[in-house]
């Protein structure tokens, strides 16, 4: 993870101050760019623990389509809600304060958070025409049937839905790439915390490239992930200090359970999807900025 380490290096000696919506404060700057290449590992970050059950779970939440916490919260826990109250996800915040900010249902059954990325990804809306759209299954069938296609778009800002979301999509779209039998991502995310987010974004989007070359019958290639606003907030700036006096360890393989379409992916569980031989240094913790 050499180019995450000198992303965090770059960031705290030439970011810019800035206060932002959270009041909390960044460091940043503007236009990044990584890229992993995907069969020489899994870009799981090492210098910390990753929360890897936590990224397959969104991840699943994501294709399945769904805009309820307590959905995710099924998923990532592997019981029904009404074992689960009290127990929170990565986005009980959002709901709790955006969510319920904007009218939407907020009980310890439902937690509603709009048209964020799983409702876009199933469930595209196009008011003008009254049309939904399935991105996800349409994706499947253009790197299927017309893999050198220079549209394998999947995006998540919807203009039209924006302000109806708990929160608007920061890895807001990515574009698929076929040559050579392999399978690549770029990602472009307009908003990026360093810290807490990027890591985890890296897993969630490899993962998803994994999936889709499995679903197609294709080889991985290469993640490539560009940064608009790439931050540190002001909170973090000690753990990330700490990390850059860490070495890294080598990276581990990814181990996929056996699915041949996106619907048998979905009925999956978090511990179906495997890291081998992963090691990492201690989690560090974050608060997370709102």
């Amino acid at each position: 993870m050499i180019q995450y380490k000198e992303l965090v290096q770059n960031v705290l000696e030439y970011g810019n101050y800035t206060i932002d919506r959270t009041g909390v404060g960044t460091l940043s700057t503007f236009g990044e760019k990584m890229t992993f290449d995907l069969n020489d590992g899994f870009p799981a970050l090492t210098l910390k623990k990753l929360a890897w059950k936590s990224v397959v779970s969104e991840l699943l939440w994501f294709l399945e389509g769904s805009d309820n916490e307590r959905r995710l919260a099924e998923i990532h826990y592997q019981k029904p809600k009404e074992e689960l109250i009290g127990k929170k996800t990565i986005w009980t915040a959002n709901a709790d304060k955006q969510g319920q900010d904007l009218g939407y249902r907020n009980n310890d059954l439902v937690k509603e958070l709009g048209p964020v990325y799983g409702a876009q990804w199933r469930n595209w809306y196009n008011g003008q025409f009254d049309e939904r759209h399935d991105q996800i299954l349409n994706l499947i069938d253009s790197l299927k049937y017309d893999p050198y296609s220079r549209r394998h778009i999947l995006t998540a800002w919807n203009v039209g839905e924006i302000d109806d979301m708990a929160l608007p999509p920061c890895h807001m779209m990515c574009q698929f790439y076929v040559r050579e039998g392999k399978l690549s991502c770029q990602l472009y995310q307009r908003s990026a915390d360093i810290f807490l987010g990027i890591p985890f974004n890296i897993a969630s989007y490899a993962l998803l490239t994994h999936i889709l070359a499995k679903i197609v019958g294709l080889g991985v290639g290469k993640f490539v992930h560009v940064i608009g606003d790439a931050h540190i907030y002001t909170n973090h700036v000690d753990q990330c200090i700490h990390m850059l006096e860490l070495d890294s360890y080598d990276l581990p393989k990814l181990a996929l359970p056996e699915f041949n379409c996106i619907e048998k992916v979905i009925g999956k569980s978090p511990d179906d999807f495997k890291l081998e031989n992963y090691e990492s240094h201690p989690h560090l913790f974050g608060e997370m900025a709102t």
